[in-house]
């Protein structure tokens, strides 16, 4: 009997080879993308800022392999960073220093000074939150994967072309570094949109129009254009 081909709406790799990919957090956006790259195909090494012990469930489910966060980089074609804003000074100071040259670092994190990470004095003047990051990594980022709900990353990528795909913004200074990142982003079943220099990163930031919105690439550009640099009072810490 001849069963027909199972369909499957997730969407699947067409262009890169898989990947090396470290990932620095392992909480709702860090376990996620960890499921969905393992989905891929791509080798994952997952770490958190505890013993590698503590992932032993998320590494059985997915395949990754759970290691401390010093090794997490190591040989990596890319770095996932996803760890609370908070956290970024602790961070040891050669800890991307071992992948490969080029690798792009994704970070994903946002701060929230009144809900988790209290005042840091330079976001509040001004600086956008990843360059806030990248000054004290002493490294260059991507930002990706900040706004989007961690259930829609899991489970609303759909194929290109696919009517109501989610966009989502992607700024960084490199442009090379950048289209690794947005070709990720296409095979994880989303539409990558530039959104500019990490100078310009603040456009994606909590509180702004594209934040927390799951717009197609024509609304999620439109948003990016009406941000203002201007801290909303639910974003401040006081």
């Amino acid at each position: 009997m001849h069963l027909p081909a199972r369909r499957d709406a997730r969407p699947r790799r067409t262009r890169r080879t898989h990947m090396k990919i470290g990932i620095i957090g392992a909480g709702l956006i860090g376990g996620t993308l960890t499921r969905r790259l393992r989905e891929l195909g791509h080798q994952v090494k997952v770490a958190n800022s505890r013993d590698p012990q503590t992932l032993t469930e998320l590494a059985s489910e997915t395949g990754a392999h759970a290691v401390w966060a010093r090794d997490a980089a190591e040989d990596a074609d890319l770095v996932i960073l996803s760890i609370p804003q908070k956290n970024v000074p602790d961070l040891a100071d050669d800890l991307f220093a071992a992948r490969k040259p080029g690798a792009p670092i994704i970070e994903t994190n946002n701060y929230y000074p009144q809900q988790r990470d209290g005042l840091i004095a330079a976001i509040e003047d001004g600086q956008p939150e990843s360059a806030w990051v990248a000054e004290h990594i002493g490294e260059p980022v991507v930002k990706v994967f900040n706004g989007i709900y961690w259930k829609h990353l899991l489970s609303k990528g759909v194929p290109a072309g696919t009517e109501g795909r989610i966009a989502l913004p992607i700024a960084g200074d490199d442009a090379d570094a950048k289209k690794i990142v947005s070709e990720l982003v296409d095979d994880l079943g989303f539409d990558p949109v530039d959104a500019g220099s990490i100078a310009e990163s603040w456009r994606q930031q909590p509180g702004q129009p594209v934040y927390g919105k799951d717009f197609g690439p024509d609304d999620a550009r439109k948003a990016l254009a009406e941000a203002s640099p201007e801290r909303t009072d639910e974003w401040k810490a006081t």
